[in-house]
């Protein structure tokens, strides 16, 4: 009976952690899907400004130290 109640409580803390790594889990699929909105947001305003201007793009500039 004992080593019953031993594995009822093992499966309960297994149960236990499941749950909230499954919380942690979901939390952090909802911050990337956030961030990548961001990011999209960011990268359309970006191509917008280089539209707009006669400026070469960020990326094919040289560092203010060359």
């Amino acid at each position: 009976m004992e080593r019953i109640t031993a594995a009822e409580e093992q499966i309960a803390h297994l149960v236990k952690a499941v749950e909230e790594l499954s919380d942690v889990v979901a939390r952090q699929a909802r911050e990337l899907e956030r961030l990548a909105r961001r990011v999209g947001m960011l990268m359309e305003r970006e191509a917008e400004r280089e539209a707009m201007g006669n400026t070469i793009p960020l990326a094919d500039q040289r560092p203010p130290h060359w």
